[in-house]
């Protein structure tokens, strides 16, 4: 059974910095792209950033969206099968729960419907 945990949520006020940690079981960790998404109330889902692991230069190869690009950084450790998401200079409008997604392709992964499974979510508020 595949479950993907995440953690690390919380409140911080704008300006601060935050880690999110997702755990992952019961999938091989390195061919899965693991993605972020946040969802605010009232809106849809939106996308974050992905890590995508190369197997040829072994190492994660990480894509964001404009809105948290430089802001946010994410990494992931296969030894552990954990991904990060460390996020920085935090905004009142990043206030959302945060969810993590693996997904078994490579293709379309701002999509949610291209991610397999899912996590429970942690809330992230930042106040201003």
């Amino acid at each position: 059974q595949v479950q993907l945990v995440e953690s690390g949520g919380g409140l911080v006020q704008a300006g601060g910095s935050l880690s999110l940690s997702c755990a992952a079981s019961g999938l091989t960790f390195s061919r899965y792209a693991v993605g972020w998404f946040r969802q605010a109330p009232g809106k849809e889902r939106e996308f974050v950033g992905v890590s995508r692991w190369s197997v040829r230069w072994s190492g994660s190869i990480p894509a964001y969206a404009d809105s948290v690009k430089g802001r946010f950084t994410i990494s992931r450790d296969n030894a552990k099968n954990t991904v990060y998401l460390q996020m920085n200079s935090l905004k009142p409008e990043d206030t959302a729960v945060y969810y993590c997604a693996a997904a078994g392709g490579m293709d379309g992964l701002t999509s949610t419907t291209s991610y397999d499974y899912w996590g429970q979510g942690t809330q992230v508020t930042v106040s201003s």
